[in-house]
């Protein structure tokens, strides 16, 4: 590793080539732009993007005068050179009409031309205009309309990435992980569009920089706040009311953002003239801050910090409440115009409670998992072809998988916490090996520690206790240590269309145990140890890619296979919150996930919309379960459709609407019935052996600006959702008939029919 490092910092320069780099920017508020394009104009081979913190680095030849620079949504801007300048700054203007930009040829042909597969990128800008529950903008919400990303439904937090599980996902906030980013149970998100100014999807080979996950990569950045000026703007909804502030801070030299959002359905209940729901609760409420400043030319430190919280409550008798708390500082150096540095302190915690009070009974239930880490992030520009990024992480990691309180008895009952190391070495390359052909390959080394002090087992063949070991105070009871290669490639077949490939490897050392058909804040994280082992995936990926009509659309499709080993399953009866050998309880195996997808988008115009499929299956062959055969994982889903359509009528008026329509989920339903002693027991043989009705629903909105003056704008946000009123399977629960108690009956409960909503936004 040192031996190669030293051959990038010595890599020969080309005589004929001046290097230069430097930051782009929103012009009006001094925000960094993610790839952003910087080209020489007439010479489409030379080229680059910014990267996540609006960095750019460029090598161009000795002669060239000026740069085109651009960025969907704003108008195109220039680079003069200068003299023997090397730092090169630039601010691009927002565009008023949105809807009209001309997607530049060189800009599409870099798009084409990136090897990377499986990625999306999103901004709030992007969504603003699109229906949703209750009006409230969702990020995540939205990714489940893009092919290969499935949500997991009404009422359940998560979402399936080609095939993989709810916690097979890495979500991040400024790099900090969130490890359950829904409110609600799944109705909201954790993040507040207004406080975003970014997000991006991988779902292919994600890119060395990232691990810890099998199946995507979420990576969120808040907005940096305002340089310019003072700014307020925020909504009133009729469930939920949000307000930022952001401004600059140091003369120009920083910024900050906060942001707040709370929901009010409990002040509704206290309103009622029924006892048993005043006494109710049922709220959320999220805060973002951020913060930067400019320490110099070469340096800048970022600060950000996450706090959300959900309550749910009947009466006094129970009570579920759930936080996300994380916090981020970075500190990112500009060594010289070819060697960028990120470093990052990050603080993760996430925890549930619930509460069990009656005449008899004062329980108290908490579970935690808490993170510390440190990462440091290198790109290194060797040249105009060729982009080095390479860096290190390290992770603490302290579980509390649940502490047991029976406050009436003053007596404690606790799981023993598990403590653990998790860290990584990277090295990736880009490489663009000639005009049409450009390689991304790279490896990461993970490696994870099982740490006492702690009880560690062995297990007999029959999966029950054989020995104990005790480790004491971070003695290491277990290690793992796996390479995961990853390699990307494109071809140019012409200035309008290209085909990639990819393949994978991916290791995580959590998993997400849960004996519910449904994802729920409850779950329980368990980290891996002598006996649960690392999941493994292999995924290798084939797409198309074609721009139509000079980028005013775009079409892909990528095929992909996945297969999955140590794969984790729960037996029958298992009992995973209230067991410490909880791998008593578990049955591991093999998965292996497969599909196609297809993409078809309208990018300018007054009308803009996209329409996604995705052809899919998901499978599991875990030792004990459906005779040792495959079976449907309950993500499987076959057939997964969605139509997004927005129209802007004139300057004041947008109407937008989506459609989705996919497979209902594999389940298991009894096969049969039997009585004990007089009670009907059911009888279940196969697992997910049968499906849930299939899903379907209509959403519309329409957007009306109102104020549009100077310094201050406002509009009404008018939603419908599930326009037709669809009753759509929430679960399918089983009885017997009241009338008749030999026939048994299948109750099906459905959440939502028509969900109105108005939202006033407004800006200042």
């Amino acid at each position: 590793m040192a031996a190669l490092l030293l051959l990038f910092f010595i890599a020969n320069k080309a005589m004929a080539q001046t290097r230069i780099s430097g930051t782009v920017r929103d012009s009006k508020t001094g925000e960094t732009l993610l790839a952003a394009t910087i080209s020489v104009p007439g010479q489409n081979a030379i080229g680059t993007v910014t990267n996540e913190f609006g960095f750019y680095s460029l090598a161009i030849p000795q002669g060239v005068s000026t740069l085109a620079v651009s960025y969907t949504g704003y108008k195109p801007g220039t680079i003069r050179i200068t003299g023997s300048e090397t730092r090169y700054d630039v601010a691009l203007v927002p565009s008023q009409e949105l809807k009209e930009i001309v997607v530049k040829a060189n800009t599409t042909k870099n798009r084409l031309g990136k090897p990377q597969m499986g990625m999306e990128q999103l901004r709030p800008a992007d969504i603003k205009d699109l229906p949703v529950l209750f009006g409230e903008k969702d990020v995540l919400k939205t990714l489940s309309l893009l092919p290969g990303v499935k949500s997991a439904g009404e009422g359940n937090s998560g979402f399936y990435v080609r095939g993989g599980g709810a916690d097979q996902n890495l979500i991040l906030l400024d790099g900090a992980p969130v490890y359950n980013a829904s409110h609600l149970l799944g109705f909201f998100s954790t993040f507040n569009s207004d406080a975003i100014k970014d997000v991006t999807l991988y779902k292919g080979a994600m890119p060395a920089q990232f691990g810890g996950r099998l199946s995507s990569v979420v990576d969120v950045h808040l907005n940096d706040g305002n340089k310019k000026d003072y700014h307020v703007n925020g909504g009133i909804g009729l469930i939920a009311s949000r307000l930022s502030v952001e401004g600059p801070l140091g003369a120009g030299k920083g910024s900050f953002l906060l942001s707040g959002r709370r929901t009010y359905a409990d002040a509704f209940l206290k309103l009622s003239n029924k006892k048993e729901l005043k006494n109710n609760r049922l709220y959320f409420y999220d805060l973002n801050g951020k913060a930067n400043y400019a320490l110099g030319k070469r340096d800048h430190l970022y600060v950000s910090g996450y706090l959300g919280k959900d309550q749910l409550g009947l009466k006094n008798e129970f009570g579920l409440d759930w936080s996300n708390r994380t916090a981020t500082l970075r500190w990112n150096h500009i060594f010289n115009t070819r060697l960028f540095s990120n470093t990052s302190l990050i603080y993760s915690d996430y925890n549930y409670n619930i509460g069990i009070e009656s005449n008899e009974v004062d329980y108290g239930i908490r579970s935690e998992i808490k993170d510390w880490s440190l990462k440091q992030d290198f790109s290194f520009f060797s040249n105009a072809n060729t982009t080095f990024r390479f860096g290190l992480e390290l992770t603490r990691h302290t579980i509390t998988p649940g502490k047991l309180t029976d406050r009436s008895a003053g007596v404690t009952f606790a799981l023993q916490d598990r403590h653990a190391l998790e860290g990584a070495a990277y090295l990736s390359h880009s490489y663009q090996a000639t005009q049409k052909l450009q390689l991304e390959y790279g490896i990461r080394l993970s490696g994870f520690a099982a740490l006492g002090a702690g009880h560690y087992y062995a297990l007999d063949s029959a999966g029950a206790i054989a020995d104990t070991l005790f480790y004491g105070s971070g003695a290491i009871a277990k290690t793992y240590i796996l390479p995961e290669p990853r390699f990307s490639i494109s071809y140019l077949l012409s200035d309008q269309a290209s085909v990639k490939a990819s393949y994978a490897r991916n290791a995580q050392y959590l998993h997400l145990i849960a004996n519910s058909t449904a994802a729920s804040p409850t779950d329980k994280w368990t980290p891996v140890n002598n006996i649960i082992k690392p999941g493994i995936s292999d995924q290798v990926a084939l797409g198309y890619y074609r721009s139509i009509a000079e980028g005013a659309y775009e079409f892909s499709a990528e095929a992909y296979y996945k297969y999955l080993q140590n794969q984790v399953d729960y037996k029958e009866g298992a009992n995973v919150f209230t067991n410490d050998a909880i791998e008593t309880q578990l049955l591991f195996g093999q998965g292996r996930a497969y599909g196609l997808e297809l993409l078809l988008r309208k990018k300018t115009g007054k009308f803009t919309g996209w329409i996604s499929y995705t052809l899919s299956r998901s499978e599991l062959q875990i030792k004990g379960i459906n005779q040792n055969q495959w079976y449907a994982a309950r993500q499987d889903r076959t057939h997964d459709l969605s139509v997004v359509g927005m129209y802007q009528f004139s300057d004041k008026w947008t109407v937008s609407g989506t459609f989705v329509y996919y497979t209902g989920s594999a389940v298991t339903f009894p096969s049969g019935k039997y009585e004990v002693a007089g009670n009907t027991v059911l009888y279940y043989t196969e697992r997910n052996a049968y499906r849930m009705p299939a899903y379907h629903r209509l959403d519309l909105a329409a957007t009306r600006q109102l104020a549009h003056r100077k310094g201050f704008q406002s509009e009404l946000s008018i939603g419908l959702y599930n326009a037709y009123g669809r009753e759509n399977a929430y679960s399918i629960t089983f009885r017997q008939n009241k009338e008749n108690p030999g026939r048994t009956e299948a109750v099906q409960t459905t959440l939502f029919k028509f969900i109105p909503s108005i939202t006033y936004n407004f800006k200042f």
